[in-house]
C-alpha cells in the first residue's frame, strides 16, 4: 500500500488517540478499585451527594420550565451582540440602528413577559 506522506500526520493522530482510549479503559480496569457486584450501595442512584428521596418521576412546576426556555432566549441575544461589538465602527448609522430595533424588541418581549407574570415564582 503506498500511502501519501500528507496522510502519515493523521495515522499517527489516529494512532495516539486509539492508544489513548485503549490505555485509558485498560488502566480503570487494573487500577480502579474492587466492588463486589452484589453491593447495594453501588446499584443506588446518586445525584450530586445528595441521598434519593421519593420517586424519581415526581412531576416539576411548569414555571420551572418556562424561566429555563425564558433565560435561554433572553441568554442567546447576548451572542447576537459579539459581532456587533467587534465590528462596531464598520457598520455605522445603519448598524447602531439594526442593533437598537433588535434591543427594542427584545426589551418589549421582556416587558411583555414580566407583565404576564411568568417571572413570578410564587404564582
Amino acid at each position: 500500500m503506498n500511502v501519501p506522506a500528507d496522510y502519515i500526520p493523521i495515522f499517527i493522530q489516529i494512532a495516539v488517540g486509539a492508544g489513548f482510549v485503549l490505555l485509558s479503559i485498560l488502566g480503570t480496569h487494573f487500577l480502579g478499585p474492587r466492588q463486589k457486584a452484589g453491593d447495594n450501595k453501588k446499584n443506588e442512584s446518586f445525584e450530586c451527594g445528595v441521598d434519593v428521596e421519593g420517586n424519581a418521576r415526581t412531576p416539576f412546576s411548569v414555571k420551572y420550565f418556562l424561566t429555563a426556555i425564558l433565560f435561554v432566549l433572553f441568554d442567546i441575544e447576548i451572542v447576537f451582540f459579539y459581532p456587533y461589538a467587534v465590528n462596531l465602527r464598520e457598520f455605522g448609522v445603519e448598524g447602531f440602528l439594526a442593533v437598537l430595533t433588535f434591543i427594542s424588541i427584545f426589551f418589549l418581549a421582556f416587558i411583555y413577559v414580566w407583565k404576564r407574570g411568568a417571572l413570578d415564582w410564587d404564582k
